[in-house]
């Protein structure tokens, strides 16, 4: 289920009104934190609601261009050169 835009898992026996409201209060907590949510799983313990929050994390590609490790946005113009003119071999 998709709640605040969050993928919600959830065991049977835990009502739609509880993941809403647990769905909000973790957006909050990780919102402080500066981190976005991709999926909340909740699964029932007896009478405890067991949370397993998972974060949005994009991944960014770093690589290697004359000894200094650094994505390609930060190259200027002779590393990005060196980076065009590598050859690929298998």
């Amino acid at each position: 289920m998709l709640i605040e835009g969050i993928n919600v898992i959830a065991q049977t026996g835990i009502d739609e009104v509880q993941m809403q409201d647990i769905a909000a209060e973790e957006k909050k907590l990780w919102k402080k934190k500066g981190k976005l949510i991709s999926k909340i799983e909740l699964t029932l313990d007896g009478e405890e609601i067991i949370i397993k929050t998972t974060e949005l994390s994009h991944i960014t590609r770093t690589r290697r261009i004359t000894g200094y490790l650094s994505t390609e946005d930060r190259f200027n113009d002779a590393k990005l050169a060196e980076l065009h003119d590598r050859v690929v071999t298998a």
